[in-house]
This record gives C-alpha cells, sequence and structure tokens, in this order.
C-alpha cells in the first residue's frame, strides 16, 4: 500500500497563534509532511512559522502562501532563506498572485497584471535564492546578492488557479497549490500543467500537486458538515471573486450562484450551502464522523500527491486535535 502524503492548511481568519501551533506541533508527531500557514490581513505569518520550525523536528513547514504583492522579492528571499535555516531545511516558500481586494485594500498596491507581477516576482527570487544579483531597474543602481549562504533548491510552490497564473506555475514552481478545487477537477487540470510543463521546462522534475479538501470531524456528522459548509460558502460569497468564478468554470456555476444568493451577509462561521448546490459541498469537503472523513479522503490520495487539507477557522480545540487524528496519514 501506498504510504498516504498528507499536509495540513490553515485559513487566513485563523488568528490564535497558540492553536496554530499546538496543531503544528501535533501534526508533527502525528506523521503528516507539510504544514501551511497563510497571511492574509491578520498574522504575519513568518515569525509564526519561525515558532513552528522551533517547535517541531520533521514536518515540513510553509508559507501557503505568501502575496507577491505584500513584500519585494528581495524581502521573501531573505525570508525564504533565513526559514530555511531556522527550519534545517524543511521550509517551502509558497507565493500567489493573491486578490485584488487584499493587493488594494489591504496593501494599497495596484492589483495590475497579477500573472506578470507573479512571474516577476518568482523569477527574481529564484535567482536571489541561486546566489545571483538583483537586476535593478535602475541603471545606476549597483546590482546586490543576497548576504546569505545560497538556497538554490529551496521549493518554491504557487497558488494559481487562473490559466495565466497556471502557466507560471508550470514553468516556473516546484509545485501547484490549487484552492477550493472541485475533487473531480484535480488530476484533469494537474495533467494539464504536466503537458504545459513538458513543453516549456522539459528538464524539470514533475510539479508537487498539494491540493485537498476542507475538513472537519466531529462525533456529530451534522456538526461537522456545518463547520465545513460555512467555511465554503464564506470563500465563494465573501473573498472576492477568485473562488467562485473558479468553480463556475469547472462547471459548478449554478451552484455557485446559489449559495451566493444564500449568503446575503457571510460570516466564516455561520454560511450555509443551500440542499440545490450540495455537490459543491461534497467535491470540496471531507466531513462527518472521524470514520467518513477518512473514507472520503481516500478519494482524494488519488488525485494529490500531497493531500493538503483545509482546516476551518475558530474550532474549539478538541474539533482540531479529532480533525487532525481523523485525517492523518496513519490514521
Amino acid at each position: 500500500m501506498t504510504p498516504r502524503r498528507r499536509g495540513v492548511g490553515l485559513t487566513p481568519m485563523e488568528t490564535r497563534r497558540d492553536v496554530i501551533v499546538r496543531a503544528a506541533v501535533l501534526a508533527d508527531e502525528l506523521g503528516y509532511e507539510s504544514f501551511s500557514v497563510p497571511e492574509g490581513w491578520g498574522l504575519d505569518s513568518t515569525p509564526v512559522l519561525t515558532e513552528i520550525a522551533l517547535r517541531t523536528t520533521r514536518i515540513q513547514i510553509a508559507s501557503g502562501v505568501l502575496s507577491v504583492w505584500g513584500r519585494t522579492p528581495a524581502t521573501l528571499a531573505m525570508t525564504a532563506a533565513t526559514l530555511h535555516q531556522v527550519s534545517a531545511g524543511r521550509y517551502v516558500l509558497g507565493l500567489g498572485a493573491s486578490t485584488r481586494a487584499l493587493a488594494e485594500g489591504f496593501h494599497d498596491v495596484p492589483f495590475d497584471r497579477p500573472a506578470a507581477r507573479l512571474r516577476d516576482v518568482v523569477t527574481t527570487v529564484r535567482a536571489l535564492l541561486d546566489g545571483l544579483p538583483i537586476q535593478p531597474r535602475d541603471p545606476a543602481a549597483r546590482p546586490l546578492r543576497l548576504g546569505q549562504p545560497p538556497v538554490p533548491g529551496l521549493p518554491i510552490w504557487i497558488a494559481a488557479l487562473g490559466q495565466q497564473t497556471m502557466n507560471v506555475a508550470a514553468e516556473l514552481g516546484d509545485g501547484w497549490i490549487p484552492a477550493l478545487m472541485a475533487r473531480d477537477c484535480v488530476a484533469a487540470w494537474a495533467a494539464a500543467l504536466g503537458r504545459r510543463r513538458e513543453t516549456t521546462a522539459p528538464h524539470a522534475p514533475p510539479l508537487t500537486v498539494a491540493a485537498g479538501p476542507i475538513v472537519a470531524a466531529d462525533k456529530d456528522a451534522g456538526t461537522a458538515r456545518d463547520i465545513a459548509a460555512a467555511c465554503a460558502a464564506w470563500y465563494l460569497s465573501a473573498m472576492g471573486d477568485v473562488y467562485a468564478r473558479s468553480l463556475a468554470g469547472q462547471g459548478y456555476a449554478a451552484e455557485v450562484s446559489a449559495i451566493i444568493a444564500a449568503n446575503p451577509r457571510p460570516s466564516p462561521r455561520r454560511g450555509t450551502i443551500p440542499p440545490e448546490a450540495g455537490v459543491v459541498l461534497d467535491q470540496l469537503a471531507a466531513c462527518g464522523t472521524p470514520g467518513q472523513v477518512r473514507e472520503q479522503l481516500e478519494a482524494w490520495d488519488h488525485v494529490a500527491d500531497v493531500v493538503t487539507f483545509m482546516l476551518p477557522p475558530g474550532l474549539p480545540w478538541d474539533t482540531v486535535e479529532a480533525t487532525l487524528r481523523a485525517a492523518a496519514p496513519g490514521a
């Protein structure tokens, strides 16, 4: 039997640092391959990852993901190289084009040509990590290198859902992180990325696909389903149009419209998936009793290299622990 490769990913709405670190320590003990901390408008994820690195011994830690609008490429390279040192080589840099809402409404940066920005940032960060000098726009400026040992093999995983950003992932990334993608679409999209990669980067190793559902486990299956539904509804109705547009393009346009209509005042904890859109939750989530969660995750093991599931925010610790134990690779 092929060993399960499982990872945990949080949401930007989870800002309880003590819970995040405690969950990472437990994931390390349970044999998870990776633990991803996102960054939105709450916690700065990099010191949290530093704390996790110092409290764990084996698990891969990942920025899942850092926005290409929130830091300069040089700062991203410094951060990645430093976390590589702190974690003894267990760090993965996740980068994404983020959303217009965050770029303009939080970082006060025009959301202009996001795919091009993503390509430029990934290229520059990779060059700096390889030990090359930056290429300043001002010809009078002196090009500088990263002032610490190069890390040429540091993995860069790219969050992408649109065609242009997926092209960047295929050509320049080491891994692909598709958030809120229907389970039955992951394999086909990954295959398309693989074909483009063979054409544009024929000597590069295959992309690591780190995808997974929203997961919630509880002794009461209805409670777990409500938790997963609230999280999915929030992403589809409140997080800009990126996730809604992507899922609609995957063949669920009517269901997405029904979810948005059912959540006129979105809440990350009180959202709902109407009955006519139930198929969306089945595609985006693994929820129920621990046994049901384990059974549902088996389908994901066939479509992703590392089944990296999303842990809903704000859960009491008992539910966090139950979910991590239910979804663990050795469960």
